[in-house]
């Protein structure tokens, strides 16, 4: 696909003016985070590295990334239902993973005590985002393929809405209206504060509060307020408190309802937790408090376990999604249209076989941990050294091999604060929002609520924006 911004990006004086407009706009329109100096205080911010051109992305993709989000989230939700699974899929994993292993830990400890209930219907909430690049297929033609699936503090869905005005203010400047109008209006915050609202609703206490779990240093905190805002403007309350608080005083009464500072909560809405660095004793603790208490879960621990690397390898395997979702063979097919390659590295005969084809092509795989928050895989070199290193031991179970998607890469300008305007060689990745909520048995709400453009300069493999790599982008569909 030829950029249509080919001509423009040739003229660096006016890449420049552009530049400095479209940052002044991203500052006027709240694309901001903290900066890495003052994570903690919002007295200095900086503006959330973005593209200055929008990319193109080929509509076909854009709507099968929409139309299938809603089997994700059915997907995603059977599986966080069925232990048997859970257990099975990630034996070999625990046996190896410390932090997996402490997860099931708490998911077994629920599951013996028998979930709370506060209604006589445990109310479930999902807000995630699944991750797809376009894979150049033999004819050229770009194909939809997962990267992952995120099931605990999927973000962006913020910034992702502050973000399209930049670009029709970029395309307005050179005059070109018609194209402006093209960029997509985009609001996943509303949306996923939509899924809280109908959790804390479906809870049933008007003076209960959504408690968010939070960071110390968290940069990227005015997305996080974003939904907070939205949800203010229905009248549900947000309070901020760190794991360490919920250790010290978060409580649950007889019917393990959970109070925090004597209020109760609803809904516990995570945006930490999900790496192990964020985890000492305490805020296991913590967490293991939360997961027993009948507030909502956002997500519960089986719904983080069902987001796993191991878990998205297992479900590429035949007939696993027939049996999560038996009768549905039109949803299907939807999914597995979107899988790429994915390979098990258990010890045995399948394990040692896709061993040998990574170190035969290396080019050609990803070695995946199960870890989340970007910057965590290993390409080329560093995984030929690093399956060299595991290929006897049984710690290789906890990783996963991927087939390694190469896009078309394209020409853009990456944004960032103190970097000068230069134009790179760039692929993008498209993240769509999912929520679902579900009381008992019956599903409540399932729907699509946005999406996410974010784009790299070829010579990063990994990470994502608030890991420092990519930056904020939109769909411009073609």
């Amino acid at each position: 696909m030829a950029t249509n911004w080919g001509n423009l990006l040739q003229d660096e004086q006016q890449l420049e003016e552009l530049a400095r407009q479209a940052v002044d706009r991203a500052l006027a329109e709240g694309v901001l985070l903290r900066t890495s100096q003052e994570p903690t205080s919002s007295d200095v911010v900086s503006y959330a590295p973005f593209t200055l051109f929008p990319s193109l992305v080929p509509s076909a993709l854009l709507e099968q990334a929409y139309a299938v989000q809603m089997d994700f989230n059915l997907l995603v939700d059977a599986v966080s239902q069925n232990a048997a699974f859970l257990e099975q899929t990630l034996a070999s994993t625990i046996k190896r993973d410390d932090f997996t292993a402490r997860l099931f830990d708490i998911h077994k400890q629920v599951l013996k005590e028998g979930i709370a209930q506060f209604s006589p219907q445990t109310v479930f909430l999902g807000l995630n985002r699944s991750d797809y690049m376009f894979q150049c297929s033999a004819d050229g033609s770009p194909v939809l393929k997962q990267i992952e699936i995120n099931t605990i503090s999927a973000s962006f869905g913020g910034l992702a809405s502050r973000t399209p005005a930049v670009h029709r203010h970029v395309l307005s400047v050179l005059s070109k209206t018609k194209e402006a109008a093209k960029i997509l209006s985009n609001n996943p915050s509303k949306g996923l504060a939509l899924g809280i609202a109908k959790a804390w609703e479906l809870y049933g206490s008007a003076n209960a509060l959504v408690l968010l779990i939070a960071q110390e240093k968290e940069r990227n905190i005015f997305d996080q307020r974003a939904i907070e805002n939205e949800l203010l403007a229905r009248n549900i309350h947000v309070i901020r408190r760190r794991f360490e608080a919920i250790s010290e005083k978060g409580s649950l009464d007889q019917d393990r309802r959970l109070f925090v500072d004597g209020q109760e909560i609803a809904v516990v809405y995570f945006r930490d937790g999900y790496m192990p660095c964020q985890y000492s004793l305490q805020n296991w603790e913590a967490r293991l408090l939360l997961e027993r208490s009948c507030a909502v879960k956002c997500p519960d621990i089986a719904t983080q376990l069902a987001g796993t690397k191991k878990v998205q390898q297992e479900l590429s395997r035949a007939g696993m999604l027939e049996m999560l979702l038996p009768g549905q063979p039109e949803a299907v097919a939807r999914l597995r249209a979107t899988f790429a390659g994915l390979y098990s590295l258990d010890m045995g005969e399948e394990g040692d076989q896709a061993i040998a084809e990574a170190l035969a092509a290396p080019s050609r795989f990803v070695l995946k941990p199960q870890r989340e928050g970007g910057g965590n895989n290993l390409y080329g070199e560093e995984m030929v050294q690093a399956l060299k290193r595991l290929k006897d031991t049984e710690e290789r179970a906890s990783y996963i091999l991927m087939e390694k998607i190469e896009p078309e890469p394209f020409d853009n300008c990456l944004l960032r604060p103190g970097s000068p305007v230069q134009v790179v060689q760039c692929v993008s990745e498209l993240g769509i929002f999912g929520v679902y909520v579900r009381q008992g048995k019956s599903l409540v709400m399932n729907k699509h609520v946005g999406h996410l453009l974010r784009t790299k300069a070829i010579e990063h493999a990994d990470g994502g924006v608030a890991a420092g790599v990519a930056v904020l982008d939109n769909p411009y569909p073609v």
